[in-house]
């Protein structure tokens, strides 16, 4: 077999953490290609490296001195080395990288320094080749992720390296300049290793084990979800539930490579294993609940609305000539709304007013502000009779008011608004007669 394993900034933050990576890494020989991120906060109030390397970056692009924040930095990185034992020098890499600092080289070179410096200690610690992410990852000359080309050469330079690591969150453009993905990107960089090399599994290792059913902000100490699948993690992400990059599904996804959602401080924990599919049955009806506030909904009347062709189209394209993205459209006979980011559609709500009425000239139109929507996904909702009723009977019991229910047509979701003051009640009401209620 053929693992990749990629390893998030807590995991990483100290040679005591390095050491449970190795650890990790040596536990299973198909653990060959390791993919780190950049050392996170090793303490509560500590600084991430890929914060001070934006710091001193934004120092030497006001033309101040720089050489106390490189030595700080440079400080981190030795304090891993010397923890580790390694007989291994950076100096020149900081001379480097403070000459590019001072030369303007650029932020997203700045930011991404983090990853290739800990891709080096990495190296050495466990006595894999280090091969530079800024070789094998490429953008275009917009700076769009070429994804073809870098499946070539990546998986050509990797074809003759039994065991690598490859730094995280960057690539190159085709003039050589650094070209960073978003914030997290090292989830992505895991992605295109594990499809380069065709690989049986993509770990990615970071500081819980695994997603949680629901945000832990809100319940306390949430059940594990075993198994996703990766539609159900897309409505989930969609709706605000954060451990991996979203867009770290889709080069995996392609062919079919399942995700191991591991905790590196907890490495017997089984964690999420995210797939294409699977005949698994959940442990609950639902697999997770996610949300989001700050919603509102404009809500249309017009009698025989249903009779009426081009009336939804109409009313849709004033929010896209007004360049406003709509979330959801629940309908009636003689009803229409529409779901809008809050903030959003404030700048430009009597400019979508006027154009609804232009439009489709409604008998009623009226908007409900302070609206949150809540997303209850589940395959498991699929075999089971009553889920809606039940989420109904939940909030009820609660004494919440649901504004607003959806249902997809894949049966795979639901979602329910209620008022932004509900929120966490509903969340708490809906985990506890699903979840509570079969542990």
């Amino acid at each position: 077999m053929k693992k990749v394993v990629k390893f998030g900034g807590s995991s990483l933050a100290s040679a005591e953490q390095f050491r449970k990576v190795g650890e990790i890494i040596h536990a299973d020989r198909d653990r060959r290609y390791v993919v780190p991120s950049a050392p996170g906060k090793r303490f509560s109030g500590d600084t991430k490296v890929t914060d001070m390397l934006y710091d001193c970056y934004n120092t030497a692009s006001a033309s101040s001195d720089i050489s106390a924040k490189i030595n700080a930095i440079h400080a981190r990185y030795q304090e891993i080395i010397d923890g580790l034992g390694l007989e291994l020098s950076l100096d020149d890499e900081f001379q480097e990288i403070k000459a590019a600092f001072e030369n303007q080289a650029g932020s997203d070179y700045a930011a991404s320094r983090g990853e290739y410096l800990n891709g080096i200690v990495m190296a050495a610690y466990l006595g894999y080749e280090f091969v530079d992410a800024a070789e094998v990852i490429c953008f275009d000359e917009d700076g769009v992720f070429d994804d073809e080309k870098t499946n070539v050469v990546l998986s050509a330079r990797l074809a003759g390296s039994d065991n690598a690591v490859i730094p995280g969150f960057y690539g190159a453009m085709p003039d050589g300049s650094i070209k960073t993905f978003s914030r997290g990107g090292s989830d992505i960089t895991g992605s295109i290793v594990a499809r380069a090399i065709n690989a049986d599994l993509y770990e990615n290792w970071t500081d819980v084990s695994g997603f949680l059913v629901t945000d832990p902000h809100i319940v306390k100490d949430p059940a594990t979800i075993e198994t996703i699948t990766y539609r159900e993690l897309r409505e989930l992400s969609y709706m605000g539930a954060t451990v991996l990059h979203a867009d770290a599904i889709f080069p995996v996804r392609q062919e079919g490579i399942p995700i191991n959602i591991k905790n590196t401080n907890r490495p017997q924990d089984p964690g999420t294993l995210i797939v294409e599919s699977t005949c698994r049955q959940p442990k609950f009806t639902i697999t997770g609940i996610a949300g989001k506030k700050g919603f509102c909904a404009v809500n249309i009347e017009k009698d025989m609305m249903n009779s009426e062709i081009g009336f939804g189209r109409k009313v849709l394209q004033v929010f896209e000539e007004n360049g406003i993205s709509f979330e959801h459209v629940p309908s009636g006979i003689d009803t229409f709304t529409v779901l809008v980011h809050q903030s959003e559609f404030m700048e430009k709500e009597q400019s979508v007013i006027s154009g609804i009425h232009r439009a489709v000239h409604p008998d009623m139109l009226d908007l409900e502000s302070d609206l949150a929507l809540i997303a209850v996904v589940g395959r498991g909702m699929r075999a089971t009779r009553g889920t809606a009723g039940r989420i109904f009977a939940a909030l009820s019991h609660a004494n919440i008011n649901v504004k607003m229910i959806d249902q997809g047509s894949s049966e795979l979701n639901i979602i329910i608004g209620v008022r932004n003051e509900d929120f966490e009640n509903a969340v708490k009401a809906i985990y506890d007669i699903f979840v509570l209620t079969h542990l």
